[in-house]
């Protein structure tokens, strides 16, 4: 099966914080990145319906970092969730 991906994945791991009203604050670690999401373990994120819009935030920077918008793509349980960014308009 050839790889239908739009963005290159590229292994990176820091920690972020995700916030949804029905989770709470959750911090997890980021398991990829490429320019359209991220992939954050964290199992509590696994159970996120696919839509579902969250707000991310990375973590021990040396400059507060943005909050960003993002929205579940898929969520695998038990594991996280593969997360894509969302631009100011959506």
């Amino acid at each position: 099966m050839a790889n239908q991906r739009q963005y290159p994945r590229t292994p990176m791991r820091c920690r972020i914080k995700i916030s949804h009203p029905d989770i709470g604050e959750v911090f997890g670690f980021t398991r990829d990145l490429s320019d359209g999401g991220v992939f954050v373990e964290n199992p509590d994120l696994g159970g996120l319906a696919s839509g579902t819009e969250v707000q991310g935030q990375v973590q021990d920077m040396p400059i507060e970092a943005p909050v960003l918008r993002m929205r579940v793509q898929r969520a695998i349980p038990g594991q996280g969730a593969g997360l894509q960014f969302l631009d100011e308009d959506e």
